[in-house]
């Protein structure tokens, strides 16, 4: 294989090692070829013995390589001097056939021959152009050229392909096609710019920045597919494979995220109709024709049944209180209400024992329940004397529950089983169950309601309601309730144990379900809440309560949340998995967004479902009927005036195995779709124990070694947990967390390694930062259990941080900075964004946090884990222009000894020196003594804090964008020692004495302050002696990097690394006599931005 980019090529031979169960393999072949242009297109000379390689660079130049030697042979540009953004060699057996088409910078397609057609043209000889194809309004990107039709197809900025006719191109003798070329077609789907297309007989295949992949219909030039499984940043790559005899083909697209996803496409007949409404948002009418305008619409077939949309049944509530049931295309009356329902209804189904039950509420408390394969063997139940406002159904192991939501908050229960007689009819058993009452406020009725499974607590309930709340109750053991039952249960309504009141907000939560441990909640507030039930302080069953972990906001727009559905994938890894494990399921969100129906996928952030169906506040369904699964494509049934429509026309021949997949297949994982500004390492874990006993796991090898875990942040406002294997260079992403409203720049994290049972528990604090002053606070659990082949990780959310309200509060406050002009500006409204971040000293509670701001201030920050609160207690302007980067250390009492200062009542302290070196873009580092702040943090906000650093080094010329502190002991004193680099790409060295003052100022000697009582702060306060520092000694690498020096991280003392926008990653000794470079490599990395080094 030729392997070309960038500025080189490289060959690289793949193979197949047949003793190691046909593992493919690759083998350098040569070394790095550099040439001196950017490579568009590298082709092999098919009458040559693989020796000669034609090359297309960017300044319309084409050479001829020889890669045995790596020497250039021939080397002929055209005559029109132009850069190209893209191009495509047709090589046949010689150099003289060979025809290049280049898309130009001045939107245009040209023809030329490099051989010039008579193989006696030379080097100096410019080749003149031939074809020129005119119509794009924007560079052009992509080339594709199908031979056996003679057409070429080009990607272009301005958002559009275009299929022109050329003939036949290239061969014997370098054919230059028609001498009047014309476009076919001009395809415009794409909502940006277009980087990739490919072409076959009947379709086009193109890719772009929207992270769409469209395939379309040469003859009708309509968009037939769209693929999309991209997180943002769009799709750089793509290829089509040869299509088989029925049509069949695999397509496969490279991201901006870095994922390789793959896709089956199928035939062209069978998949026509249907993939073109997913474009054109066609919808179909169920054709309803029963009495009455239908208001309520609930599918009616068993979850387990086959997913076959011809097999589908639904059913249907009108304002008459009828009931009519859709089967095989037609509308058959179910049940015919009496009086009481007609005026009001509410109704829900359930599958039961494969029976399909209906419950029907009405106006007066009478709710109706009945087979729907049975109407008349229902039972009438009295839920109050008031309206119904709400039905739910519940499953569970051998029966089914309904809750009733009555007046005055009580929700009325009952169980519900369902038995087959001789003949096979169902008939009912119905046992009232005790009363839910709902706590007192304006929207006092139920919405949501989730079962969860018997504890030593009993039966639990967790329950959401109209005013936002979430509830949990509890019935009692389940030997209770059995002894409990029939009319007596309902004598006593039962309380709510645990109440997060209003926390989706007064629009009402909307589900709740539970997965794996964890209870999912949405609403209408545009937020996702994952939670759990945990034991109080107490640890009895009356401290039970419920525990947010985190919340994940939906796309902007969709603020009307409806459900939550479990991915399909995470169902099969359930069940290879062999002990219940609580982790976070991976899932997708379904509501509404303005007038669409839209199922959002949080990680990838895109749409996976849009139907315009009018926006919210209607009854609907999303087949197939999989309860709270996505298995990649769905239907939404709907009710839109007066008529049942579905998302998707009800063909006999479509089934779930036919619609495919709508995401794809992923081969890589994708980490962001922007640019990474951030990288944090997190720790080692080491998986116990072995995988288990299924076919997939003994099929596949084990990966072995312990996991790496990484966090990244990115100009996509997310952060993404990593785990990474070194021995094989796999990347397993673990969590996306999205609660950044701008890109994340910075990431600082408190590590600490736990024992989970059996199994070992990565423990972290994590703190990321980064545009509009915002500050969030994590706790990442990571956990390896040996029947998982990658960790797990739970997200809990701590707090978060703006400077907003602050700002509001006081107008104009950061407009007193005086900027200058190397202050760095984040964008056109001068919005604050924080530049680096560094956890001071703080107990396992409460922790000190220095961050770096763009507006000029030095802030500190407490963290406060158990209040889950970030305060700020401190900012300064001191460098009066953007600060990039804070480092920290710790220093203690030279002479050995420990010095113990009452700082509160009942609490002492180690002294202990707490340094923060920050630096702007004027090149200096101000070093602060924040002893005082860090030690009476966590207790009050009043912190001292100095007003002015303790001293000011010199060390740039211009910004400097890292640092990297530690500190060796000496005598009495110490030195510190400083590295920092900068935009001048220059690594500097700044050793600092640091003089220990001999008596602390509290009064006393260090063993009369350990012994005797100390004064309460009020009486005198803490105040430690002040550090004398000064510069000792400085070294300068000036030319440590070829570009601005990004990033410098400390391996181990005396030993750091750099990287630079160079692509070079540099190891450096720091010794008394100076800095050493002792290691050099390159990266592929352009731009790099963070380090992370161990």
């Amino acid at each position: 294989l030729a392997v070309f980019g960038g500025k080189a090529v490289r060959l690289v031979r793949l193979y197949v090692d047949l003793q190691h169960r046909n593992k493919p393999h690759f083998e350098m072949r040569s070394p790095l070829m550099e040439l001196q242009d950017w490579i568009l297109d590298v082709r092999w000379l098919s009458g040559d013995s693989h020796s000669l390689l034609c090359v297309a660079v960017a300044h319309n130049t084409s050479l001829l390589l020889d890669v045995t030697s790596g020497d250039v042979v021939v080397r002929r540009s055209c005559a029109e001097g132009c850069l190209l953004y893209s191009a495509l060699l047709l090589v046949h057996e010689s150099w003289a056939d060979t025809v290049l088409i280049g898309g130009t910078v001045f939107n245009q397609l040209i023809l030329w021959k490099p051989g010039g057609g008579d193989g006696r043209s030379t080097s100096v000889d410019k080749a003149p152009v031939d074809r020129r194809l005119l119509g794009h309004n924007g560079v052009i990107f992509s080339i594709c050229y199908l031979q056996d039709e003679g057409w070429l197809a080009s990607a272009s900025d301005d958002r559009s392909v275009r299929v022109w006719d050329v003939g036949v191109l290239g061969g014997h003798g370098g054919k230059c096609g028609h001498s009047n070329p014309s476009c076919l077609r001009v395809l415009y789907g794409h909502q940006a710019r277009v980087f990739s297309v490919c072409l076959s007989r009947d379709k086009v295949f193109s890719a772009g920045e929207d992270g769409a992949c469209l395939i379309w219909e040469v003859g009708g030039g309509k968009a037939v597919r769209k693929l999309k499984g991209h997180r943002a940043g769009g799709v750089r790559a793509l290829a089509v494979s040869e299509g088989a005899a029925d049509g069949e083909r695999w397509v496969a697209t490279g991201g901006a995220d870095g994922a390789v996803r793959l896709w089956a496409v199928g035939g062209r007949e069978e998949r026509k109709e249907g993939t073109e409404e997913e474009l054109t948002g066609r919808l179909s009418d169920l054709g309803f024709s029963g009495r009455g305008v239908p208001k309520l619409v609930r599918r009616a077939t068993h979850e387990d049944a086959p997913a076959s949309w011809s097999q589908s049944k639904f059913v249907v509530c009108t304002d008459q209180g009828t009931v009519y049931q859709y089967s095989d295309r037609r509308w058959e009356v179910v049940w015919q209400a009496s009086p009481e329902f007609q005026s009001y209804c509410v109704m829900e189904t359930v599958t039961a024992a494969e029976v399909c039950l209906c419950a029907v509420g009405s106006l007066s408390g009478l709710i109706q329940v009945f087979p729907l394969s049975r109407p008349d063997g229902g039972s009438l139940l009295r839920g109050g004397s008031g309206k119904v406002h709400s039905l739910i159904w519940q499953k569970a192991v051998h029966s089914v529950y309904l809750l009733a939501s009555a007046a005055e908050g009580h929700v009325y229960r009952w169980s519900v089983k369902v038995a087959l007689d001789a003949k096979g009819f169902p008939s009912l058993h119905v046992d009232a169950l005790p009363t839910f009452l709902l706590p007192p406020c304006a929207k006092r009725w139920l919405t949501a309601a989730v079962c969860l499974r018997s504890t030593p607590h009993g039966v639990l309930w967790v329950c959401g309601d109209r005013r936002g709340s979430l509830l949990l109750f509890e019935e009692g053991s389940p030997q209770a309730q059995e002894a409990a039952g029939g009319a007596n249960a309902c004598e006593a309504a039962l309380q709510p144990l645990s109440c997060l009141f209003g926390v989706h907000g007064k629009q009402g939560v909307t589900s709740v379900c539970e997965h794996r441990g964890l209870l999912y909640s949405t609403g209408r507030d545009g937020c996702v809440r994952v939670f759990r039930v945990r034991p109080g302080p107490g640890g009895d069953k009356a401290g039970l309560q419920l525990e947010v972990l985190r919340f994940q906001r939906a796309c902007k727009g969709m603020e009307w949340l409806e459900r939550v559905l479990i991915l399909e994938t995470e169902i099969w890894e359930q069940e290879e998995e062999e002990e219940e494990v609580e982790r976070e399921a991976r899932f997708v969100i379904a509501g509404f967004q303005a007038v669409h129906f839209v199922v959002w996928d949080p990680v990838r952030q895109e749409r996976l479902l849009a139907v315009p169906c009018g926006g919210g506040h209607r009854s609907w369904s999303l087949w197939p009927p999989h309860r709270g699964v996505w298995p990649g494509y769905g239907v939404l049934v709907f009710i839109k005036q007066g008529a049942v429509l579905a998302s998707h026309p009800p063909a006999e021949a479509l089934s779930s195995g036919e619609m495919g997949r709508s995401e794809g297949w992923s081969l890589r994982e994708g980490v962001h779709g922007r640019g990474i500004g951030c990288v944090c390492r997190l720790g080692r874990i080491t998986p116990v124990g072995r995988v288990g006993n299924s076919v997939e796991a003994r099929e596949e090898p084990r990966d072995e070694g312990p996991w790496e875990v990484v966090v990244t942040g990115g100009d996509d406002t997310s952060l993404t947990v990593l785990a990474l294997l070194p021995s094989c260079g796999r990347v397993r992403v673990l969590s996306v967390i999205t609660d950044h409203i701008s890109s994340v720049r910075a990431l600082t994290t408190v590590t600490r390694v736990e024992e989970a049972g059996e199994h070992p528990l990565l423990s972290a604090l994590l703190v990321s930062a980064g545009g509009r002053a915002q500050v969030q606070c994590y706790r990442l659990l990571v956990s390896a259990h040996g029947n998982r082949r990658v960790p797990t990780c739970q997200v809990v959310q701590v707090a978060g941080h703006r400077l907003d309200q602050q700002w509001e509060r006081r107008r104009n406050r950061h407009k007193t900075v005086k900027m200058d002009p190397e202050t760095r500006r984040v964008g056109a409204d001068k919005v604050e964004m924080y530049m680096s971040a560094v956890v001071l000293d703080g107990n396992s509670d409460c922790h000190l946090l220095a961050l770096a701001c763009s507006d000029g201030a030095l802030r500190l920050f407490s963290v406060s884990e158990g209040k889950r609160q970030i305060d700020l207690l401190w900012e300064n302007f001191h460098h009066q222009r953007c600060v990039l980067s804070v480092a920290a250390c710790s220093l203690e009492d030279g002479t050995g000894s420990s010095v113990f200062t009452r700082v509160h009542p009942s609490i002492s302290i180690s002294l202990r020196y707490t340094l923060l070196f920050s630096a702007a873009t004027d090149g200096k580092i101000a070093v602060w003594d924040l002893t005082e702040a860090s030690s009476v943090s966590a207790i009050t906000k009043n912190a001292p804090v100095p007003s002015a650093p303790c001293l000011s080094v010199p060390a740039h010329q211009s910004g400097i964008n890292s640092l990297a502190a530690w500190v060796d002991k000496q005598g009495s004193g110490c030195q510190v020692t400083v590295a920092s680099g900068g935009d001048d790409g220059q690594l500097t060295v700044s050793v600092i004495k640091v003089q220990f003052p001999k008596e602390p100022t509290t009064g006393g000697s260090r063993e009369s302050s350990q012994i005797s009582g100390c004064p309460s702060p009020q009486q005198q306060p803490f105040q430690p002696s002040r550090l004398v520092f000064h510069l000792n000694s400085q070294h300068r690498v000036p030319t440590a990097h070829a570009a601005p020096l990004t990033s410098l991280k400390l391996l181990r003392p005396g030993l750091v690394v750099s990287t630079s926008a160079d692509q070079r990653v540099c190891l450096w000794e720091v010794g008394s006599a100076g800095v050493r470079q002792i290691g050099s490599l390159c990266s592929h990395v352009a731009d790099a931005a963070g380090l992370a080094v161990w």
